[in-house]
């Protein structure tokens, strides 16, 4: 079968006829179409499992899809299973898979770049208000989608810095690429009824709203009065069918509050279709370790989400304690790879290393660095997969890699060593092995 042709194929089209009359009930129908094109067994296990959960009306997955399906113009929801289940998660995964073995290295499922370091906001424990006012520029992120897809990659997320400072050349990304699926992390203050409006019009493109818990505390973080101006977008994006979902950073002061059932039906409440949970890290030389998450907070985000997972209508992602499904760390390449955006191809987000940069390099090339080898080589970084992260779990396994890559220090306000880096996360590295393996082997035994 040649994955890369049924991409946008008039075959792709047929199976989505399964939906244009009555959806609700012809959903199972439609997993079971999206199965016949499934190559890897978890995608098959998943469709199965989503088969299964809408013959219960009262599951939290039925209610969820019910929640779209009533509230989301139908041509937003057939691009999200065109270009984001089909195209992206299982029919370009294994276009990923192949050419990875062809070249022998990684080819992510998704990449992450910042059109723009800039940002309207200086929140707290942030890096990008450090950052030089760097740009990416709309040729160069063209140009990345366009090699992209060549490799099967049909997933792009913007970060930043603010995306939306950027919101017309994202737009007119979206519009070239409208086989592509599209998110956006963004502050929310930007947000407004025209912008909302071009959304909806392009149709492939999601957003994630930082939020850090209720107002007292997020507006401590983020600035006084962001509360509200969140809370605001969510109201309009929800008026013009615009999907969006919440990206929430838990750290030793509001992990109470953002693991708190009030918290999630708040954002079930307020519109959002998924949450993204992030812990936070201390990426600076001027940031410290007094934020970081407590082991005992890493553990109970853990318990909560998971058991969230089962009761609430809505798709949660736990970045650092979801390595269980993704089989450990996902950076890299292994699954995503983040482009800043002075152009330094990174294995992460919150790994500011880099051998290359992508205005020099083709994609490929990139993927091919040095650190992204170190990367293949030695992934998983532990047996146990809720010690997933090179930084926040296994400290000196970045300082080796970056030590053998030769990979120079991307901070852009002032350069970090890997040494400074990893000493603010040792010791709590070392308390959450001991919990880590606890519920590990609590889980399995």
């Amino acid at each position: 079968m040649n994955y890369k042709q049924l991409i946008g194929s008039t075959v792709i089209d047929q199976g989505l006829k399964y939906i244009d009359k009555d959806p609700l009930n012809n959903i199972p129908k439609l997993l079971a179409f999206m199965r016949k094109f499934a190559a890897f067994d978890h995608h098959k296990k998943a469709l199965k499992s989503f088969e299964r959960s809408f013959k219960d009306p009262t599951s939290n997955w039925f209610q969820l899809t019910k929640k779209v399906l009533d509230n989301y113009d139908f041509e937003i929801i057939k691009k999200f299973i065109s270009n984001f289940i089909l195209n992206s998660v299982i029919l370009g995964k294994k276009v990923n898979e192949d050419l990875s073995k062809t070249h022998d290295c990684n080819i992510p499922w998704a990449i992450l770049m910042d059109p723009t370091a800039a940002c309207n906001l200086k929140c707290e424990g942030c890096w990008a208000g450090d950052y030089h006012k760097s740009t990416l520029g709309y040729d160069t992120m063209n140009r990345i989608i366009t090699e992209g897809k060549e490799l099967g990659i049909y997933m792009y997320i913007f970060s930043g810095g603010e995306p939306m400072l950027k919101n017309n050349e994202i737009i007119d990304l979206a519009k070239k690429h409208n086989d592509c699926a599209f998110l956006s992390f963004t502050n929310g203050t930007l947000i407004n009824k025209e912008l909302a409006s071009k959304l909806r019009e392009v149709g492939n493109i999601a957003l994630a709203i930082s939020i850090d818990g209720f107002e007292a505390i997020s507006d401590k973080r983020r600035g006084l009065g962001t509360y509200g101006q969140i809370r605001k977008a969510m109201e309009i994006l929800k008026s013009y069918s615009v999907p969006f979902g919440f990206s929430t950073t838990y750290h030793a002061y509001n992990t109470d509050i953002v693991a708190s059932e009030d918290y999630i039906n708040e954002m079930i409440d307020s519109g959002c279709l998924f949450g993204w949970y992030f812990t936070y890290m201390p990426i600076g030389k001027n940031e410290t370790s007094n934020m970081l998450a407590s082991p005992k907070q890493r553990a109970t985000m853990y318990k909560q989400i998971n058991r969230f997972r089962k009761e609430k209508p809505i798709f949660l992602i736990d970045f650092w304690n979801d390595g269980e499904f993704s089989g450990g760390c996902i950076a890299g390449g292994r699954n995503y790879i983040h482009i800043n955006a002075n152009g330094d191809v990174e294995p992460c987000a919150f790994i500011h290393y880099a051998n290359v940069n992508i205005k020099d390099t083709t994609l490929l090339e990139a993927l091919k660095s040095p650190l992204f080898k170190e990367y293949k080589d030695k992934q998983p970084f532990d047996e146990n997969p809720l010690r997933p992260c090179p930084l926040l779990d296994k400290p000196e396994m970045l300082e080796e890699m970056v030590y053998n890559s030769n990979a120079y220090s991307t901070h852009l306000f002032e350069e970090e060593s890997v040494e400074h880096l990893t000493s603010k996360c040792k010791n709590t590295a070392n308390e959450w092995a001991k919990m880590a393996d606890k519920l590990w082997n609590k889980k399995h035994n």
